[in-house]
């Protein structure tokens, strides 16, 4: 019988002592990120569907926009399979994860969209096969799930950025930040239209983040991250402000914000003013010496900016930057 057979066979309580040993045997080992290769024209890059199924129209325009962009598209016929609100079975959509990651001749790998269920398949990825094919892996929203476990499990740095239903109407802005952050040969350097300054400072650290609600959802899973000494940034859409709060308190109670170097705030469309949104960051962080800085495109607005989870990076609030100090992929 094969471990993987064996862990099948797990119940859940079970599987969940496995994998927080996992995890917290890789996170006290020093992490060193896996930097996947460069994308360049003409690269293959997968689509898979680890969430919710999605509107047909909106994933043909993203595709044609992934080829506009210089790209080749593979999209295995199991994109499309529907299982409820989730693109087919937990089974099925940790299938697609892996079979893209080994393939080949996939040189990245971009999400159709996010939604619901990624958490489900957490426990069925192979995890030390993915270490041995490190490749570019982009998503937001639900995906943030999985972004975050790639990296807290296998070093992989993956990419807070568009999906192929997001491409769809994305901006040029958008468009550019994405292939800038695949395909560069310089580091990154994300500066704000309108930023605000929550708090002064200057700070340095691993940057991690995304989706609130769903990292929220992680606490007190076998894969919530630990984020000491990181640059933390978070995002969410169609929020109330009392859910915002509660949301971030929920974190900083669990103990995930203790030793945070820094922390960020993307788009919070549709969750209400912004002021009153900075108000509770401030209440939530009281104490902190920790550089705040907010109004990033990262998320669900207009822009969405895309952000690579695993590089290290500096946080100044004076310059309103987060400047990375390497590229998020090579070769």
């Amino acid at each position: 019988m094969s471990s993987r057979d064996v862990i099948s066979k797990m119940t859940y309580r079970s599987k969940s002592i496995l994998f927080r040993c996992l995890i917290i045997f890789t996170m006290n080992k020093k992490k060193k990120a896996k930097i996947p290769d460069r994308l360049y024209p003409g690269d293959k890059v997968g689509v898979v569907a680890p969430a919710g199924p999605f509107n047909r129209e909106r994933f043909k325009k993203g595709i044609a926009a992934l080829e506009s962009m210089g790209f080749a598209v593979f999209v295995p016929k199991g994109v499309f399979e529907r299982d409820g609100y989730h693109a087919g079975s937990g089974i099925h959509r940790a299938k697609m994860v892996n079979d893209l990651f080994v393939n080949p001749t996939i040189k990245a790998i971009v999400c159709a969209r996010g939604g619901f269920g990624t958490m489900k398949i957490l426990s069925m990825l192979d995890y030390a096969m993915i270490q041995q094919h490190p490749k570019a892996f982009v998503g937001f929203s639900d995906i943030s799930a999985l972004l975050s476990t790639l990296y807290n499990l296998t070093g992989l740095v993956t990419f807070h950025g568009p999906m192929v239903t997001t491409l769809s109407d994305a901006t040029q802005k958008t468009k550019k930040a994405m292939i800038s952050a695949l395909s560069s040969e310089k580091p990154l350097e994300i500066t704000p239209e309108k930023g605000v300054t929550i708090r002064s400072g200057c700070s340095s650290g691993p940057v991690s983040g995304g989706n609130l609600n769903t990292l929220c959802h992680l606490v007190g899973t076998p894969f919530e991250p630990d984020y000491t000494g990181h640059i933390l940034f978070l995002e969410d859409q169609g929020e109330a402000v009392y859910r915002i709060d509660r949301m971030l308190t929920q974190m900083r109670l669990a103990g995930c914000f203790d030793g945070l170097s820094g922390l960020l705030l993307g788009s919070f469309d549709n969750c209400g003013k912004d002021d009153e949104i900075f108000r509770v960051v401030e209440s939530v962080f009281q104490g902190e010496d920790i550089p705040i800085l907010a109004g990033f495109e990262i998320g669900h607005g207009k822009d969405n900016m895309t952000v690579p989870i695993g590089i290290d990076a500096t946080l100044n609030t004076d310059r309103k930057t987060l400047l990375f100090h390497g590229c998020a992929t090579q070769g």
